[in-house]
């Protein structure tokens, strides 16, 4: 009888984690929809704005607004453990808006049309490789070091490239691009999943408030990387 309740408490802890899970990776989904439409709206409504990009990429302000967003991925990640679980909520849709108004050049620069298709593929593509990362049985982690050093290899590259200005390069760094956020969109969701299962029983709200909001950023930079990659193969120019 004891070894009965024993096997039905395990049953209800594994019904109660994993209730919990889809609430916490709902809330990240969440979370980093509107983190994209808050990109979306300010790209758009600085993107057509002739006035505000002569102001923003017709001045040295142009570096400040192209390099913000690198800087503050890399102060979030750092002041993550001192923020609370709104703070941190706040600054992520101020990192979102900022974002937005990184990338609005490309109203400029290519169609609406070809921008929309990008965006639908980059759903579609995303949404399957979440999925996959979600359910899949394999473990990702051994691809997570390569992936990363991988993307400090392209953030290099990419830098090196505003000043060389080669078209070789920047459809090199494309390619692989795609191919290292892609990945990374697989290993993200599945490391938020492990990381909730791993801590699910101290039932932190406060931890699982910040560790949502720190996946849906990880998923929002997965994103809207992998949809620019993608615009500049798919992306018809003005």
């Amino acid at each position: 009888m004891a070894e009965y309740e024993t096997i039905r408490a395990g049953v209800g802890s594994r019904a109660a984690i994993d209730e919990g899970l889809r609430a916490h990776m709902n809330k990240v989904y969440g979370t980093m929809s509107v983190g994209l439409l808050v990109t979306a709206l300010v790209a758009w409504a600085v993107g057509t704005n002739d006035a505000m990009l002569a102001v923003i990429y017709g001045t040295p302000l142009k570096w400040v607004v192209m390099f913000s967003p690198l800087i503050m991925v890399f102060a979030f990640g750092a002041m993550i453990n001192r923020l609370s679980a709104a703070g941190a909520q706040l600054f992520f849709y101020f990192y979102a808006a900022l974002m937005g108004l990184s990338i609005s050049f490309i109203f400029a620069v290519y169609t609406g049309f070809s921008i929309t298709q990008t965006f639908l593929v980059t759903s579609v593509s995303f949404a399957g490789l979440s999925l996959y990362g979600y359910t899949t049985k394999k473990n990702l982690s051994g691809f997570g070091s390569f992936l990363i050093m991988g993307l400090i290899g392209l953030i290099v590259a990419s830098i090196v490239n505003i000043f060389l200005a080669s078209g070789a390069l920047a459809f090199a760094i494309s390619v692989i691009g795609v191919l290292i956020f892609a990945g990374l969109t697989a290993y993200d969701t599945q490391r938020i999943k492990t990381d909730y299962i791993a801590h699910a029983h101290a039932m932190d709200s406060e931890w699982l408030a910040k560790s949502a909001i720190m996946g849906a950023l990880n998923l929002y930079l997965d994103f809207v990387n992998l949809f620019m990659f993608l615009l500049s193969f798919l992306g018809n120019q003005e």
